[in-house]
């Protein structure tokens, strides 16, 4: 990989790091669905209008705009909402990894090699370890824990359409996910909540919804579908194992959240059994890696 590229690579890996603070910043002012739906909101226009048709058929724009878009970040939004930390919620969604390895063995029949099937186990026990130390919010765990499970089965259908395009796909996704958020954002949270919360938005809240769905989505989508057009997922995967580094990094400087010795126990064991199983693994294992 040229330097330049691997700056970029870094460069993404550090800005959807980084974004776990944007998302904590922006749930201190707004509601976690009513923050979803602002944010894919943002993603999507005016862009949409300019992206062009997505090149797959709607089927699968419509299905990953629900489990991706609408399922998995209302789920993540909510566990960290509920207490789940910034920098451990980096490392836990990680463990979308071992969701989508199953999920590929029984829908997609691909046949885990044994050197997988021991980066699972290994993943699997750096993820029980965490949950040790979240055992007096163990709710807010698993809730973060089902948006991995929920980003498995997206990546099982972003496989299966299979988009030239990555940012154009993510762009449409964004689209057709904002307004069932907004529906469930009226219904679940209240018209009066959602309108206390838009009244009251200062800077910070909106500096972290154009983090988020600027620099994160659009400009680290943009950036990774070139590296990944470039130089193909078994190479470019990696390095999203650099995203719970700068997640919990700038979290504990940021937030000043504390890291424990069980944080980096659990994190060496995910992050090891990772990238165990990428080892000579197809290039399709990790789809996405964007939170």
């Amino acid at each position: 990989m040229r330097p330049r590229d691997l700056a970029i690579a870094v460069a993404v890996a550090a800005v959807w790091g980084v974004n776990f603070v944007a998302i904590d910043a922006g749930l201190d002012h707004f509601p976690p669905l009513l923050f979803s739906a602002l944010r894919f909101g943002l993603a999507a226009f005016p862009a949409v209008l300019f992206a062009g048709r997505p090149q797959v058929p709607w089927r699968w724009v419509v299905i990953v705009a629900l489990v991706l878009g609408v399922v998995k970040f209302s789920l993540l939004f909510g566990g960290m909402a509920a207490g789940m930390p910034a920098g451990l919620s980096s490392l836990v969604l990680q463990s979308q990894a071992i969701f989508t390895m199953i999920l590929a063995t029984l829908f997609l029949r691909e046949r885990p090699r044994p050197v997988q099937i021991a980066g699972l186990v290994v993943a699997t026990a750096g993820v029980l370890v965490v949950a040790t130390r979240m055992g007096a919010n163990l709710p807010a765990f698993l809730l973060v824990v089902a948006a991995a499970a929920t980003w498995g089965v997206s990546n099982i259908a972003t496989r299966k359409a299979s988009p030239p395009d990555a940012l154009r796909f993510m762009v449409w996704v964004s689209a057709l996910a904002t307004g069932p958020l907004i529906v469930l954002t009226l219904v679940v949270d209240g018209p009066a909540a959602d309108l206390a919360a838009l009244r009251a938005i200062d800077t910070e809240a909106v500096l972290a919804l154009l983090y988020i769905a600027l620099i994160s989505t659009l400009a680290g989508f943009a950036g990774w579908g070139y590296l990944m057009q470039t130089y193909g997922a078994a190479t470019v995967a990696p390095f999203s194992m650099l995203v719970p580094f700068f997640g919990i990094a700038s979290a504990a400087l940021v937030l000043g959240e504390p890291v424990y010795a069980v944080d980096v126990i659990g994190g060496v064991l995910v992050i090891g059994g990772v990238l165990l199983g990428l080892v000579r693994s197809r290039p399709a294992v990790l789809v996405r890696v964007e939170a």
